[in-house]
Parts: structure tokens; sequence; C-alpha cells
């Protein structure tokens, strides 16, 4: 199957990076390339654009999309390391990053890879298939308290309980297996009422697992000091998430860049040391176009976030 990923909010990534054709940028989260091709657009030959992504298929996608382009350097790895992927690359600092936090479109349509509730289709769910823990260990692996915690937490799912205490029960008698099966026994575990509202009645546990394997909030979450550390003065960086667990650290993480100072509000003059890193761009995430949320129904729930380093002087 094609690698497919609309890049979301794509004019108004470009228009916040504020690209300098002769600068670096890196796009943590490659999948197909739709940035990084509007970025690389923008750039001269002294410019340059480092791809970073997980899935040998995005990887693979992105280079055929990219070919003509020189000026790239695509790496096979998760963004929680761009601190070595950039350094590795002979890179110091950066013009600005790119961060597309969402499930791509290839990864949600190809049945094997155990992501969506529509397909049937072993529990995998990994962005990395080099990663020997799948869905399929959390489902069948973690007790009740462990399920609860995750479908709770991560799923924001109301009826979190009843769906851990059925998985628990159903794979007494035999593993549970397949996406399907899941999909069902969620299904069963919610209230006539909850199944009949819009929407999938698995799409949250679905989430919930998914962002459990992946490690995704830990990820985003170790990773944003580095990334605004790696910015050259003036670099920005964009970052678009697709719910509000996402949104929070990275609406959290700007603000605490913005204002470090943990003195206490009495205090006349700070003392703690703490330096602000520079600025939030966007007060208020910005939001698609409605044109783009008809065009594409997943960019629906994308908020995009800005932060620019600050200048010294």
């Amino acid at each position: 199957m094609k690698f497919d990923h609309r890049s979301v909010l794509l004019k108004e990534v470009i228009e916040y990076l504020d690209i300098r054709p002769e600068g670096t940028y890196v796009d943590g989260t490659l999948g197909g390339g739709g940035h990084s091709y509007e970025i690389l657009k923008h750039l001269d030959a002294a410019g340059r654009l480092i791809g970073i992504d997980q899935d040998e298929a995005a990887i693979a996608a992105a280079g055929e999309r990219l070919k003509d382009f020189q000026n790239k350097i695509l790496v096979r790895d998760n963004y929680r390391n761009i601190r070595n992927v950039v350094l590795g690359n002979h890179v110091g600092k950066v013009d600005g990053i790119i961060l597309d936090l969402g499930v791509s479109s290839y990864q949600l349509d190809t049945p094997n890879r155990g992501f969506s509730y529509k397909e049937d289709a072993p529990l995998d769910m990994r962005m990395d298939q080099r990663s020997e823990k799948t869905a399929y260990d959390i489902v069948n692996g973690y007790s009740y308290e462990e399920l609860l915690r995750v479908i709770r937490d991560y799923g924001e799912e109301p009826f979190a309980a009843n769906i851990a205490k059925n998985i628990v029960r159903i794979r007494e008698e035999a593993p549970i297996r397949t996406t399907v099966e899941l999909a069902e026994i969620i299904k069963n575990s919610l209230p006539a009422k909850a199944r009949n509202k819009k929407g999938h009645p698995a799409k949250q546990t679905f989430q919930a697992v998914r962002i459990e394997l992946n490690e995704e909030l830990e990820v985003l979450k170790d990773s944003m000091d580095t990334m605004i550390d790696l910015l050259n003065e003036g670099g920005r960086l964009c970052i678009i998430t697709f719910h509000s667990l996402e949104d929070r650290i990275v609406k959290s993480k700007f603000k605490e860049a913005e204002d470090p100072c943990i003195c206490p509000k009495n205090f006349p003059v700070c003392v703690c040391g703490r330096k602000p890193k520079g600025r939030v761009v966007t007060r208020k995430p910005v939001l698609p176009s409605k044109e783009e949320m008809e065009e594409n129904h997943r960019s629906k729930s994308a908020k995009l976030r800005v932060f620019e380093k600050r200048q010294e002087g």
C-alpha cells in the first residue's frame, strides 16, 4: 500500500517556521515527507533538511518523494534521539523543527499494522517494527490495574474500569489476538447509550494502547527541552498535536520555557536564576481552516503551537 499521510496545517507550518533559505531544519516526524517537501522548496543550495522517522515505510516513501532534492538527510530513528541525530550529522544548531504527531493514513489503513479497529489484524500497533513489544503484550500481559491506568489516563475513557475488567476476564479463557476481538470486547463493555454515540466505541481504548506501547507522551515530554536547546537564536519549534493529552504537554512545556522562574510570587526580584529560553508565538493554538477540515477529516482535531528561541542581547 502507498504510504499516505496528508500533511496537516502545511501552509501554516511553512509560514510559522519563517524559513531562512540557507538554514538547517529538522522534520522529526517525517511520515510521507509532505512538510519536508515544502521546507526543501524554500531552501537554497546552502540550506539543509534532516528528516527523522522510526517507521521504515515512512523513510522509504519520503526518500522517493524527496529524491530530487540533494540537500537532505533521512534517518530512521525516534525523534527522542534528535540531539544525537543532529550532532551525528555534523550540525550544531538548527533553525527550525517540525513535529506532526498524528498517526499516518498509511499506518491506520494498512491492516497488518494493527492500528485500526475497523480491520481484522494481529494486535501490533508498533510505530517502529524493530521493537519487540506489541499491543498484544499490553492487552494480554498487563494487570487489571495497569490496563485501567492506560485506558483511563491515555484514552480518557469513562468506562475504562469495565473495559479493563472484561479484557482480563476474557483473556483467561484464551489470549486476545486480533484488533477485531479487542474492538468487540470494548464495544460490549459499554452501555448501549455510549455504544450508539457518534464515533467508534473502540477509538479511545485503541488510542490509549497505542500511546502506551510507543511511549508517545513520555517521548514528547522528554524531548521538548532538547529541541528548544538545539535551536539557533530566532529558530522556531512547531508542534502539531491531535488530542488533548499531547496539547496539554506542549502548552505546559512552552509556558515553562517562556517563564521558568520558580521564585515565590511575593519575591520582589528573581533569585532562582532560571532564564527564559524564548517566547510562545501562538498564544492560542492554530487550527485548520474550514476548507482543510472538509478536505481531510483527520485534520479536524489538529492544533499547532509554536515557540521561538530567545535572541540574545
